[in-house]
């Protein structure tokens, strides 16, 4: 008969954004953990709220399956001694798998006798095996962990109570002083203990209890809730998914309602009353079908609609406040001047090896520059980028952002516009930040993002240069995010910058300005670089490339992202043509050997006068084609040239002894091949391609 076994944690309330991440990792645990006991089952289902995780697991069989299994020993002469006697490692070996020696049976092995005991191992009973769950729970993980009383156990919260309920009996186990049982906790303040008589009895015995167990039926009542208030009075919402998933990890038992705040409040900006309403209170705010923004907002309380009106007013009284002092900060600092508050940078540590935030604004300003003119970017462009690098941390300083610190760089835009900055110069200071997330928005006019690359790029290459360089999980600089930020704006914008390898340029940059630069960005350089072919390989794995054109593109000695994405892009495009693997074996034959014979660049001189036989004149003839065309063509196209060589390349191995005895002739050959080995590993080292 199949069972159904119910699994519930109950802890004192966790924060809302691990609330999902961790049932997710609960029933993978549990799964595995069944996996590796062979027990078989057909559905796990997932409940969770702010105050438990639970499992509710069907179609469980009734045993682990009996093993039969036959295990091999030591050889034949070494379990027996010259007169057939027994040996100590017979005798170990058969006491290691519970029988004895009389239990031993010879079994040929291509041509060599062993030793074998045939074993029968029964099943253990279901029961006995969920005993093992409380290990399962236990090495759970999450991003913050808790101790309570004197145990040593950490969690995401302290265990407060343990159902385990296989059908209609409990499976009894303990983890600290907390026993297993039947009995589940209803809603905090509506409901009560109930004691399950069955596990399939668990969602409507919670329902009863006002918990709503199932998060994807709780979140169906808040839209519906929501929806319901936003028809009655014809309002927009903006619905973010990802309040509605905070919300419902806040919540048992929802019930949302509508408040509102004076009319006085609207002449802040959208983003100030956004962030107060959405960000601090977890409230959705609301527009007319102008767009224009209302004076109420909805939430969800954790709760019945008993003494609503009360909840209504406290909410609205808990907004007040930080709308008040958002008013008072936006009148306030618009009595100071851009100038003054950049003056204010210098008595901002960006951090304490490095020096200030107004010193770091005087190397972006530079930096901007010096990568702005590598793109193209014309006069009035490269004087806004000028602009907008020597100002767009000045709101750090602002009363604003100090109070909601989430609005840097969009207060700075506002701000900006206020006191007459060009728009372009005032938006590139909001676009500066971006991404702000692996997903984020990409910054969209070419001067922020610029300025967003030269930001971020400074900040690694400083943090580097001082040793700070991020390790395992340990990154409080948030310097991955930022250089993957890099990758994916030069994948979108397409351009072709030495961002890998900038360290002497940037110095002497610096140095030509008149910065005063204490920072030696060549001492981690080569760490540099790998930090950035790391995040590449992190772009390329989330697009699903193959690991091995990864490898091949990522061992490179190219500084370009924007070169090495084109060559997996080129390098993958054509990885199931016809002509693919013999095309790339002829090339990377061509690599080895100029490796092998390790003729500097500079004596790289081939002379047709030397070449003996017609492929080493058509090959030439096409090499120095395709070093005429190179700088005008597309990487895409110059691989697409390459593979072409392959029946030139294979007449030439054909009919030439590249290491020949004339040192001349040797010379020649070499330098032609060194040649074509030097745009071939324009693509990173083809060697690593799976072309077999």
């Amino acid at each position: 008969m199949a069972n159904t076994y119910l699994l519930e944690v109950g802890v004192e309330e966790m924060p809302a954004h691990v609330v999902t991440p961790s049932i997710q990792q609960l029933h993978q645990r549990v799964a595995d953990y069944l996996k590796d006991q062979r027990i078989g089952f057909d559905n796990i289902k997932e409940y969770a709220t702010p105050r438990r995780l639970a499992l509710l697991i069907s179609g469980l069989g009734a045993k682990q399956p009996d093993i039969d299994e036959s295990v091999k020993g030591p050889a034949k002469k070494i379990a027996q001694d010259a007169d057939g006697n027994w040996t100590k490692a017979a005798i170990g070996f058969s006491r290691g798998q519970g029988a004895s020696v009389d239990d031993i049976e010879f079994k040929d092995v291509k041509g060599t006798a062993y030793v074998f005991v045939e074993k029968h191992i029964e099943g253990k009973p279901l029961a006995e095996v969920l005993k093992g769950l409380p290990d399962v729970i236990t090495s759970m993980n999450f991003p913050t962990q808790m101790k309570w009383g004197y145990h040593n156990l950490q969690f995401i919260r302290p265990i407060r109570w343990l159902v385990s309920l296989l059908n209609d009996q409990v499976v009894p186990f303990k983890i600290l002083d907390v026993e297993a049982g039947r009995t589940t906790r209803g809603h905090r303040f509506l409901g009560h203990d109930v004691d399950l008589k069955e596990a399939d009895d668990y969602e409507e015995d919670l329902h009863q209890q006002f918990v709503i167990a199932d998060q994807d039926k709780r979140k169906q009542v808040i839209n519906q809730q929501i929806d319901q208030i936003v028809e009655e009075h014809d309002w927009v919402i903006d619905k973010d998914p990802n309040l509605v998933e905070e919300v419902n990890n806040l919540v048992e038992w929802p019930t949302a309602f509508a408040g509102s705040f004076e009319q006085k409040y609207l002449v802040l900006p959208d983003e100030v009353l956004i962030t107060s309403m959405k960000d601090n209170q977890r409230f959705f705010y609301l527009r007319d079908h102008q767009g224009k923004l209302l004076p109420y907002f909805i939430a969800v309380r954790n709760g019945n609609r008993d003494y609503l009106d009360n909840v209504i007013k406290g909410n609205e009284r808990v907004l007040v406040p930080r709308l008040e002092d958002a008013k008072f900060f936006f009148e306030e600092d618009q009595k100071v001047s851009i100038a003054d508050y950049v003056e204010r940078l210098k008595r901002v540590s960006f951090h304490d090896k490095i020096g200030s935030m107004a010193e770091k604004l005087a190397r972006v300003t530079v930096l901007a520059q010096l990568l702005g003119k590598k793109v193209g970017l014309d006069d009035q462009q490269l004087k806004d980028l000028k602009r907008a690098s020597q100002i767009y941390k000045f709101d750090l300083t602002t009363q604003m952002v100090g109070e909601f610190a989430e609005l840097q760089g969009i207060m700075g835009e506002i701000y900006a516009q206020l006191q007459g900055e060009r728009p372009i110069v005032a938006k590139a200071i909001a676009e500066e930040y971006m991404p702000t997330s692996a997903e984020g928005k990409l910054p969209q006019s070419p001067v922020g993002t610029v300025l967003a690359i030269a930001d971020k790029l400074d900040s690694i290459m400083s943090f580097f240069a001082v040793g700070m360089i991020p390790s395992g999980s340990n990154d409080p600089y948030a310097l991955r995010r930022q250089a993957f930020g890099i990758v994916r704006i030069i994948a979108d914008r397409q351009w072709h910058l030495p961002l890998m390898g900038m360290a002497a340029e940037y110095s002497q940059a610096l140095e030509a300005a008149g910065i005063d630069n204490q920072l030696d960005f060549s001492r981690h350089a080569k760490e540099v670089r790998s930090f950035f072919l790391d995040r590449l390989k992190q772009l390329f794995h989330e697009e699903h490339l193959r690991h091995d054109i990864v490898d091949a593109v990522c061992d490179t000695k190219q500084n370009d992202i924007a070169a090495v994405i084109e060559a997996a892009a080129a390098i993958d495009q054509r990885k199931d043509n016809d002509q693919f693997k013999e095309a790339v074996e002829a090339l990377t034959r061509v690599v080895r050997l100029a490796r092998k014979g390790n003729l500097p660049a500079d004596q790289w001189q081939v002379d047709p006068q030397l070449f003996e036989n017609p492929s080493e004149k058509s090959l030439w003839d096409k090499t120095t084609e395709l070093q005429q065309k190179f700088s005008g063509q597309t990487l895409d196209e110059h691989f697409a040239e390459l593979l072409a060589f392959h029946d030139l390349i294979s007449d030439y191995f054909e009919e030439n002894m590249i290491m020949a005895k004339d040192e001349a002739v040797k010379h020649n050959r070499l330098s032609q091949l060194s040649i074509i080995a030097a745009m071939t590993n324009e693509f990173g080292n083809l060697d690593e391609l799976i072309v077999k």
